[in-house]
């Protein structure tokens, strides 16, 4: 694992640079394997990327979506991870429906969704329980107190090292997220970061030393390309 880290000058260039990526990842994974998967992640830095992907002429039928955490609240929730990905997106383009693998929010037990939506990872990707398979690109954002996904600064989902997904906690929210051992295994991981008040956490995450628990984003450590792209004010104090 060799971090990538680039600052790009303003969120446009941002922007720009990761849409980039992403659709050289497209065209290399149809090429080798046939389709191409990507987790995406919420939060507002991601919409206009999501945006200008909608906007490409891509093969949509070879295209399946995922998401890196959701929200435990229907797909119709504001806050909902997948309608803002429908809305900017998906919705947008004439990906099969089959296509796009939103995690499951109506059980009314998160544990119950997380082990549904483990097995369905496993029947797609044809893995059996306790094997970690590999998406192509996992798009992550992070937070001002270093989590990412749903994973939360000193809660249980960090000592989840076994599944695939597991239950997420923020104070009362309840979510929906994968375990950091997934994303791990993923090609290539993509930290997508933007504003002057994600620094301190990124000080504490690229520290020689210090806490992965409290610092989550420091548990990400992909066997395959692992890219931190950021913005000018988020990377300021960082040299790429």
């Amino acid at each position: 694992m060799t971090k990538k880290i680039e600052i790009l000058p303003d969120l446009a260039g941002l922007i720009a640079r990761s849409q980039q990526i992403i659709l050289s990842k497209i065209e290399t994974a149809i090429q080798e394997r046939g389709i191409f998967t990507i987790a995406l992640s919420g939060g507002s830095t991601p919409k206009p990327l999501y945006e200008a992907i909608a906007s490409q002429n891509l093969p949509w039928d070879k295209i399946h979506v995922f998401w890196g955490d959701e929200r435990y609240v229907p797909s119709t929730h504001p806050d909902s991870n997948e309608k803002m990905a429908r809305q900017a997106w998906l919705d947008r383009v004439n990906i099969p429906a089959a296509n796009i693998h939103a995690m499951p929010t109506l059980e009314g037990n998160p544990a119950t969704s997380a082990a549904k939506h483990e097995q369905e990872l496993q029947a797609f990707f044809q893995v059996k329980p306790g094997e970690f398979p590999a998406l192509d690109v996992i798009l992550l954002g992070m937070g001002d107190d270093a989590h990412t996904a749903s994973l939360f600064p000193g809660t249980e989902a960090l000592k989840v090292t076994d599944k695939l997904v597991t239950v997420g906690n923020k104070d009362s929210s309840q979510r929906l997220t994968f375990t950091y051992p997934f994303i791990n295994a993923a090609r290539c991981v993509m930290f997508v970061v933007a504003g002057a008040n994600k620094r301190p956490a990124l000080a504490q995450v690229f520290a020689p030393v210090a806490d992965d628990f409290t610092y989550p984003s420091r548990l990400i450590k992909p066997q395959g390309e692992f890219w931190w792209l950021l913005d000018g004010l988020a990377g300021s104090e960082l040299k790429s």
